[in-house]
């Protein structure tokens, strides 16, 4: 309706404070009166309300800019109250592209109470004065106290007084000039003399308002001597706490812990973080055997009672410590209830407790360990008995507690218990519950206790006891000793370091075949005769030097048979200083029998293997004919593969051959031997004569063919003579088996030629001639080749170990 100039002008002949906002509510421009609520900066005014308004003047502007965007009525504006006691009353209106803020100013309600009453109601000295003038318009009775009188103007204040109020030459100070209402208070602080004389320190909060077109100084006076004669109280207790590690808090049923002391900790120093006093110790730190206990501190804490209790916690830095907490109600000034905890770390004190407590125990426990007897005997009659002393009286503590110690004695007044005591060592003789009597040695030590008491202490040794277990070792030993000489093993006990026997029974006496006496102080030598001499002397080195048993088998002689002996060799550990070995225990049974039947019945065994594999191979050389036989007929029946069945008879011959070599022989086949059955069995095959030769001597019965290979070979054999038959077109083939040291070589010539550049190592493998003789050869040990030498094929074999291997019958005499 009205040009932008003209909309300005407008506002600012309005009275009240009206700011236009941008599209994001921050001020654009603002009218007089809004610049006199706000501040010559209104942008900076309008900030600073609206932050000290808070979120309740926030949610309504965004609701009603929304609301009346949309066509909607805005919801009513929160109630401000400013610091000056008046009220505004705001109203959003869209002035397109802006908003337009107008605020209505009004003074309080007329239903709050009067300044005056505000003014007796308080117990903080307070004043309202004319800031032009200086007169004191308001103050109220703590005021006139603290002046001690009634003044009329700031000037007639103390110049102390005038400076904490901000007044100075008949002036406000500069820093209170321009407040703004969203400034915070000036406060000034000052050190005061009251007219009783006692020294105060002052706060005073001021502020400059207008009203009426006046400037008033409000000012409030607050005693801060409290809190700082509090804070001197802290830093006192402070030191003392820390000295003392001591940790202090209060607590109220109603409100939990309400106030903790800032350095309670009951810890040492040294943590990273200080522990508060009990808030600070949470159950999960509490351990496990102290839970009952600070449970208990817990019930004592919620229904007020006094308790004094002490626990273990596990520190996180600090470890294990102990605390003790001492819990005292009481009651405030107001009638509230309240509850002082104080809180000490005691583990110093804990831990010589402990301490002594442990060494008590350890006392008594190593007391309780020993072989001897040990009686305290106090003003009142016996105290303590330790384990061994209960049992040799056959008693327990219980039955003799309080009661002299001549009730463990026969009824005799001149008994050493009935006596004086002294230092020296008695022997006396005893009765015990059960009516058994023993003799014992002792004696009796007086010492004064804590409290000026005097205590006996009896340290008693059961001799009867030891007597009996010296009797019963001689008669073990005896025994032993018998048993030993009875037994029907060779056994014998030598010195540790020159291996002389010391001790020997009958069985060893016989193996050496020499009087018992005669025996004694000889060497192994002696025992077993020079030859095995040496070798019983190193085993029995070994044995010193050995944990655990060593067990070795000696054949000895014995006339013209031999004996085997099994011994078993065990050092014995001496009593020296150095725990070294001091005896050797040898026993040695004869084991002769023993080790005859077990070959006797190893050799059974062999033999009846032996024959069962004598019988497979005789069934599968059998076998193998009849296939060859079968093969025979369908190849008559069949004329178009007699061929290829004719080659299959010859394989399956040739394998036939290995079998039935191997029916009289064990172990490896003498090459020779497997050399004239694959020949023979080639020539009745074909129909052919070869010549054959053999070179080598004695060679030839020392090489053998091993049971793995001897059919791959005998095969590879047999298609090498059939190979060259067929290709000798009817004539003469020549075979010859040369033996040396280094191995075996096999040489088949027949005549013809090989093809043009024929290759052995072209030829693949297959399952009939060369290809045959390529996959069933062995690649390491056995070489193959053809050669043309003039107008005849010479194909050499040459096999060395493993392929073939000595004969162990002649291996000896060849090597």
């Amino acid at each position: 309706m009205f040009g932008q100039p003209a909309s300005a002008t407008l506002l600012d002949l309005v009275s009240d404070p009206v700011l236009t906002l941008r599209a994001d509510l921050s001020a654009l421009r603002a009218n007089p009166a809004a610049r006199a609520w706000l501040g010559p900066d209104s942008a900076e005014g309008w900030r600073l309300l609206r932050q000290a308004a808070g979120l309740r003047l926030e949610t309504w502007l965004r609701d009603a800019t929304k609301a009346i965007d949309a066509g909607r009525a805005p919801p009513p504006a929160p109630p401000l109250k400013l610091p000056d006691g008046q009220r505004a009353t705001l109203h959003l209106v869209r002035e397109r592209p802006h908003w337009l803020l107008h605020a209505h100013l009004s003074t309080a309600d007329l239903a709050e109470p009067e300044l005056d009453d505000w003014l007796a109601l308080s117990p903080a000295p307070l004043l309202l004065a004319d800031a032009g003038s200086g007169a004191l318009l308001r103050h109220n009775a703590a005021f006139e106290a603290l002046c001690g009188g009634t003044p009329r103007r700031l000037d007639d204040l103390p110049d102390l007084l005038q400076a904490l109020l901000g007044w100075s030459r008949g002036a406000p100070l500069p820093a209170l000039a321009d407040p703004r209402p969203q400034d915070a208070p000036l406060l000034t602080e000052a050190e005061f003399v009251d007219p009783a004389g006692r020294q105060r320190w002052l706060q005073a909060r001021l502020r400059l308002c207008r009203r009426g077109g006046r400037t008033l100084l409000m000012a409030v006076l607050e005693d801060q001597s409290p809190a700082h004669e509090r804070d001197l109280a802290h830093q006192q207790l402070d030191a003392v706490m820390d000295t003392a590690a001591v940790g202090l808090a209060t607590f109220q049923p109603e409100a939990g812990w309400v106030k903790a002391h800032r350095k309670g900790s009951p810890f040492k120093a040294g943590a990273k973080q200080s522990v508060g006093s009990l808030q600070g110790i949470h159950r999960d730190i509490v351990e496990p055997a102290s839970l009952p206990e600070f449970e208990r501190l817990q019930r004592a804490l919620k229904k007020g009672d006094a308790v004094e209790v002490r626990y273990a916690v596990r520190h996180p830095e600090l470890g294990r410590r102990w605390l003790l907490t001492r819990v005292a109600p009481g009651l405030l000034a107001g009638g509230r209830r309240s509850t002082s905890v104080v809180t000490l770390d005691v583990t110093a004190q804990a831990q010589a407790e402990n301490a002594l407590l442990l060494r008590a125990e350890s006392e008594r426990a190593v007391l309780d360990s020993v072989l001897v007897g040990i009686v305290s005997v106090g003003p009142s009659g016996i105290e303590w008995m330790n384990r061994s002393a209960r049992r040799m009286f056959g008693c327990e503590l219980d039955d003799v507690r309080g009661q002299p110690m001549g009730v463990l004695a026969p009824g005799d007044n001149a008994h050493a218990f009935h006596a004086e005591p002294g230092s020296d060592v008695f022997e006396c003789r005893l009765r015990g519950s059960d009516g058994r009597e023993f003799w014992v040695i002792g004696n009796a030590v007086q010492t004064v206790r804590e409290d000026g008491a005097t205590q006996l202490t009896y340290a008693l040794l059961d001799i009867d006891r030891r007597r009996q277990a010296e009797a019963q070792s001689r008669l073990a030993q005896a025994s032993l000793a018998r048993i030993i000489e009875g037994a029907p093993l060779a056994i014998t006990l030598h010195e540790a370091q020159s291996l002389r026997i010391v001790k020997l029974n009958q069985a060893a006496a016989a193996l050496a075949g020499r009087p018992e006496a005669t025996m004694l102080g000889g060497t192994p030598d002696q025992l077993f005769g020079a030859e095995l001499g040496g070798r019983v002397a190193a085993d029995m080195r070994e044995a010193l030097e050995s944990q655990a048993v060593v067990q070795r088998e000696y054949r000895v002689s014995s006339g013209p048979a031999m004996r085997v002996w099994d011994a078993r060799l065990l050092h014995l550990a001496g009593v020296g200083d150095e725990d070294a070995p001091e005896l050797l225990l040898m026993v040695a049974s004869d084991v002769t029998e023993q080790r005859a039947a077990e070959q006797a019945r190893l050799q059974a065994a062999i033999s009846q293997r032996e024959l069962l594999v004598r019988e497979v191979h005789h069934r599968i050389k059998n076998n193998l004919q009849g296939v060859a036989g079968l093969l025979q007929q369908i190849a008559v029946r069949r004329p178009e593969v007699a061929p290829v069945l004719k080659e299959a008879v010859g394989q399956v011959q040739a394998i036939a051959q290995v079998y039935g070599l191997q029916v009289g022989a064990s172990g490896p086949l003498m090459l020779k031997r497997v050399f004239d059955a694959i020949v023979g069995s080639v020539q009745r095959q074909q129909g052919r004569v070869i010549t054959t030769a053999a070179e080598g001597g004695a060679l030839l019965d020392d090489w053998c063919l091993p049971e793995a290979e001897a059919i791959p070979i005998a095969l590879s054999l047999n298609e090498l003579l059939g190979n060259a038959l067929h290709h000798g077109h009817g004539a003469q083939v020549r075979c010859q088996l040369i033996c040396d040291t280094a191995g075996v070589a096999v040489e088949i010539v027949n005549p013809g030629r090989l093809p043009e550049g024929f290759l052995l190592q072209n030829i693949r493998s297959g399952v009939s001639g060369l290809g045959l003789v390529r996959a069933l050869l062995p690649r390491r040990s056995a070489i193959l080749s053809l050669e043309q030498q003039g107008g005849e094929v010479v194909c050499r074999l040459e096999l060395i170990p493993p392929s073939v291997v000595h004969n162990p019958a002649t291996r000896p005499s060849s090597g």
